[in-house]
Order: structure tokens, then sequence, then C-alpha cells
């Protein structure tokens, strides 16, 4: 079976680790953690451990070796014969020219009911109540929905959810400016929020307007990016508010991370301010103290 999805040492930079995504190798890398040190009765352990283990290699060494004498040797008494058929053929092979890693990193963080871990982009973020962790969403890269399911869409066509939440790496093109990125994505985030969907249907009759109610820097993750958020306001039902996000990783190579956010408008959409309480609360996995997010230093401006 392939390994499952985290970092593994890059087989064309062997002092790299690389994201495996479950299928095949990202263009993410990092350097490897250094490892803490070891306790005074942790190397004394390991020492005995490292014996111990020599000593049981040995010994079955020494019995698969005896082992395979005794089984080669036929009726005739003509000696040992090797048996060289492989002893078990791979299962699958990635669709890559590198080759996959071992399943043998470390797994993802144990799962914190108060917030949504993005290891790919080494972020966390916090999940309000009334959200919930995707479950049966079709669309790719999103990382919580309000937890009310989904509706009949106002045009009457399709189904549609009231608030959404994307994470995604930009890999597009070369741009590295958070605020360019965030500015020329949130056309693009409105129309698929609020315009067309992927089977070219309407569901809230189309854009009719929009106005930008908030942008400007913002420091996210102890990095300094930038928002743009809409008002949009469509044909059929109350429209709703999308936001662009935009600030670089701090894995891997620091590739811009773009997080989405789309809230519907009206009496049955999520409260604008769990949009600020997200924001404001993106971590880097590394955090443990809590710091690093939106900094007064770095405000969004109107």
């Amino acid at each position: 079976m392939s390994p499952p999805p985290g970092w593994y040492p890059d087989p064309s930079a062997p002092r790299l680790e690389r994201w495996w995504d479950g299928t095949r190798w990202t263009d993410h890398r990092r350097a490897p953690k250094a490892p803490g040190p070891p306790r005074a009765a942790d190397g004394a352990s390991g020492l005995a451990k490292a014996v111990a283990l020599g000593t049981a290699g040995a010994v079955l060494v020494a019995a698969i070796v005896t082992g395979a004498f005794v089984l080669g040797e036929d009726d005739g008494g003509g000696g040992p014969s090797v048996n060289t058929a492989p002893a078990q053929a791979p299962t699958s092979a990635p669709a890559s020219e590198e080759p996959a890693p071992t399943p043998s990193a470390p797994a993802p963080p144990a799962d914190d009911p108060a917030v949504v871990v993005d290891q790919l982009n080494g972020i966390t973020l916090p999940l309000p109540d009334d959200w919930t962790r995707p479950e049966h969403v079709a669309q790719d890269d999103v990382v919580m929905t309000t937890d009310d399911g989904t509706y009949d869409c106002p045009a009457g066509v399709g189904t549609c959810r009231r608030g959404l939440v994307i994470s995604r790496t930009v890999t597009e093109n070369d741009e590295r400016s958070p605020e360019r990125l965030a500015k020329a994505d949130i056309p693009e985030a409105a129309d698929e929020a609020y315009d067309r969907d992927a089977l070219d249907r309407r569901p809230h009759g189309g854009i009719e307007s929009h106005r930008s109610v908030r942008s400007g820097p913002v420091a996210v993750a102890g990095r300094a990016g930038y928002l743009v958020r809409w008002r949009v306001r469509t044909a059929e039902g109350p429209g709703g508010y999308v936001q662009s996000l935009v600030f670089p990783s701090s894995v891997g190579s620091e590739a811009p991370v773009l997080v989405r956010f789309v809230f519907g408008a009206g009496p049955d959409g999520p409260p604008l301010a769990d949009m600020d309480r997200i924001t404001g609360g993106i971590r880097s996995v590394d955090d443990t103290d809590g710091g690093g997010g939106v900094g007064s230093g770095l405000g969004p401006q109107s």
C-alpha cells in the first residue's frame, strides 16, 4: 500500500525532507528537525537495547542460514540450493519518477477538537463553535464547514453550504507577493462561491455586484500576509462574504499559502466575527506558545 501523507527523506536531496501527499511527491521541502538530547537513562537503556538487538539479530541470521541449508538439501545429497525468487512483489508504485518513501515518518499530530491541522502548509486553524471538519465535501482543499450541512440553493439548482474555509498552496505561478496574490485571487474566489459552479450552473442566480469591505497587510502565523474581503450580492438569495488571505508558509519551500473564506450573508449565515476569529487564530504547527497570530502592528486597513 502507498505510504500515508507526511514528511520523508527526499530521494533527490537526502539531506532534506519532502512532503509525500499519499500519492506523489510535492514541491514542499524542509530541513529535517534535529532530535532533542536523550536523557541519561534513555542513553543507557538505548545502549542496552542496541546490544540486545544486535545479539538477537546475529542469532536470527544464524538460524536463517542453518534453515536454508537444511531445506536446500535434496534427496540425492547434492548440497544446499539457493532460492533466487523474490520474497514478495511490491503491491503498488506511485506515478512518479522518484521512489516512494517508506512509511516510517511520524504521523501528524493527534486531532485537537479545537483546531484543524493543515500539515502540508504547517499551520493550524481554530475551529469555532458551529463549525466542523469537512465530511462528504467534493470541493478540494476544504478544511472546515459550518456544521448545519447543506441546503437547497436560492436559485433552485444544486445544494449549497453557508460557510466554507479552504486552505491551499499557491503553485500556479512564481508570484510571491501576498498583496498581489490576494488581490488576484478574490475575483476568482467570488465567482467560484457565488457565480457559477463546477457544472456551469448559477446556484445563486449569478453575481450582481460586489464591494470591498476590508483589505490590508496582516501578520499570520508570524509571517507578513495580506487579505482582501468582499461583500457579494447575488440575483437570488442574500449573497455573502468572501475573503482571500495569503501569507508565506513557514515550512518547506515557503511557498505562499492561500486561505479562502466563504460566508453566507443573511440571518442563517455564520457570524462574520468567525472570519476574524479564524484569521487571527492561525498558528504555525510548531507554535506551542500560542503566539504568531495576527499582530497589532500589521492590522488590516479598510
